[in-house]
């Protein structure tokens, strides 16, 4: 009797469970992981069939030249992201002093300045032609650089600086959100255990920030793993450095593809630290027992200590190039406004809006399915679709230059054997592949944006729509998207600007002598014509103050009871 009543249930259950599982939602978000993993995929599929005898010969030459640069390069700036972060957002947080309510906002400001612009104005300052060194010459009489010694800016001393400048807020972002959302309550035990300021600091804060300031690292280390413009202009042979040299001095897509596999190899040891290190480690406060931070006031001495500190990574990292660029823009404007900036800028901003549209829809969709089917496979769908902020533009570019160029043959194929026509290349080598690879680069940021801003929109609203009759598309469409402009905006404007700040991605996927501001800049800077280029790099960092007002406003209202950064 068990059994006749258990069998006609079954293929019921059976087609219920399909048709969840296969509905228009799962197959989008598939959809969209698999176009995000493809890139990574082929990467790894290539590098592990390579041509004869082209490992050997990288093991050879360069390989271990690129290996140590690179981890040079990314110890030292670990250590500096995390010595000015840390220190400044420490110094903010928990002490008065005159300017801190300035600085609050203003050491996020070099965030707005790519590593490579940066990496251009100091070499212009610095350089043994450059202002400062000449100045030294005039002022004491020598006549060349055996007469006096200077630290060498192209070099992995000198290129650890130039990110550390501008990667550094990384750090003080998250460091600085965690010490708000400490209670002063612990910090004062601390304080009546004998404790002095810099103990409590590394025993009592420090430890419970962990956490937040192990993500700002990871971030910081993956920006440096990206970066080409300022490794490319200082000369140091990095793993990125090396995938181009390999695509355009080689020829060579084999090597490139198993050197980007060594880099993804470092990629993957960066995240796996992050994980373990945040694992098991997180430190909550009771919002019923919490007291805000009291900052103390410090005498003058230790205030003016505390004002040079903070305002150095300022000055440096922002005013400096800042002030470099605005004065070529203005002394050599007639040599910048001319028809191939306008053209830069026109295909930067179109490039840069379409890709951050696109993301914008593909973020809300997939926020949107995790709300309607909330399981571990979407979920592990959508964390497989955000891996490409994780990658390097490099890789990306790499691993989606083959397949582009695969499908485009197949179409192209079709299309002589079917029509009698060619087709050409509809992917690789066009806008489409930029965009495409703008896309998955960035995809995780309009996600985690506009899937922030849909929790809080309360789960009665769909409940009440639902009982209504309305099917979960309208139920988007009428209530939850004219809820979620201010996140689909601020997820826009973060995905336009990285767009906009991208250059390695681009410089491989671009079509010939197609420029966008980045390389445009890039062709310039790299044969010593920084006055040619001032107007593009400060419009860069213009369009860079956007998401750090954002974070400004984020931060400041980041404490318990006012909502979270």
């Amino acid at each position: 009797m068990a059994e006749q009543t258990h069998q006609p249930t079954s293929p019921a259950i059976a087609g219920a469970l399909w048709r969840q599982w296969l509905n228009g939602w799962f197959l989008g978000l598939l959809a969209v992981a698999f176009v995000a993993a493809l890139p990574i995929l082929t990467i790894v599929g290539v590098a592990l069939h390579p041509a004869p005898d082209i490992w050997r010969h990288l093991w050879e030459t360069v390989l271990w030249t690129y290996v140590s640069n690179t981890l040079m390069l990314a110890l030292g700036v670990g250590v500096g992201t995390f010595t000015v972060g840390t220190l400044t957002a420490w110094l903010v947080t928990y002490y008065r002093f005159p300017g801190r309510k300035t600085f609050e906002w203003a050491l996020l400001v070099p965030l707005a300045v790519p590593a490579y612009v940066i990496a251009y104005t100091y070499t212009d300052l610095l350089d043994y032609a450059g202002t400062v060194q000449g100045t030294l010459r005039q002022m004491f009489g020598w006549t060349s650089a055996r007469d006096y010694w200077f630290p060498e800016i192209r070099s992995v001393g000198g290129a650890i600086a130039m990110f550390t400048l501008v990667l550094y807020p990384y750090v003080y972002l998250l460091a600085r959100s965690a010490f708000i959302h400490q209670s002063s309550g612990v910090l004062e035990v601390s304080r009546t255990l004998g404790r002095g300021p810099w103990r409590t600091f590394w025993s009592v804060a420090l430890p419970m920030a962990r956490p937040a300031i192990v993500v700002g690292l990871s971030l910081a280390l993956l920006e440096t793993l990206n970066d080409f413009g300022t490794v490319d202009f200082f000369a140091v042979r990095t793993l990125t450095l090396g995938i181009f040299n390999a695509w355009y001095g080689m020829y060579s897509i084999e090597a490139a593809a198993q050197l980007s596999l060594t880099l993804l190899l470092f990629v993957m040891v960066v995240l796996t630290l992050e994980r373990q290190a945040r694992r098991g480690r997180r430190f909550e406060e009771s919002r019923a027992k919490y007291k805000p931070v009291v900052g103390f006031t410090l005498p003058p001495f230790q205030a003016g200590l505390a004002f040079v500190c903070c305002l150095l990574p300022v000055l440096f990292g922002f005013v400096v190039p800042a002030s470099i660029l605005l004065r070529y823009a203005l002394v050599y404007y007639k040599a910048s406004l001319n028809e191939d900036f306008f053209s830069a800028a026109l295909h930067s901003l179109t490039l840069s809006a379409t890709a951050a549209a696109i993301a914008v829809a593909i973020g809300l969709f997939m926020a949107y399915a995790l709300r309607l089917q909330r399981s571990r496979v979407l979920r592990g769908l959508a964390w497989i679709a955000s891996l490409g902020y994780g990658m390097p533009g490099a890789i990306l570019a790499v691993g989606a230059v083959i397949p582009a160029g695969w499908l485009d043959n197949q179409i192209d194929a079709y299309m002589r054997q079917a029509f009698g026509i060619s087709t050409g290349l509809i992917l690789s080598g066009t806008i489409v592949a930029v965009i495409l690879g703008y896309v998955v680069r960035f995809l995780v940021l309009s996600f985690g944006t506009i899937e922030a801003g849909l929790a809080k929109v309360t789960r009665n609203m769909d409940d009440a729509a639902r009982a209504l009759g309305h099917r979960p598309a309208t139920v988007l469409r009428r209530v939850h998207f004219p809820m979620l402009r201010g996140s689909m905006l601020t997820a826009g404007l973060l995905v336009f600007v990285d767009c906009m700040k991208e250059l390695p991605m681009t410089l491989l996927l671009r079509p010939f002598n197609y420029e966008t501001l980045s390389t445009f800049v890039y062709q310039f800077a790299k044969d010593e014509l920084l006055e040619e280029c001032a107007l593009g790099a400060l419009t860069i960092v213009a369009a860079g103050i956007g998401p750090v007002v954002l974070l400004t406003r984020a931060i400041r209202h980041s404490r318990p009871g006012q909502g979270t950064a």
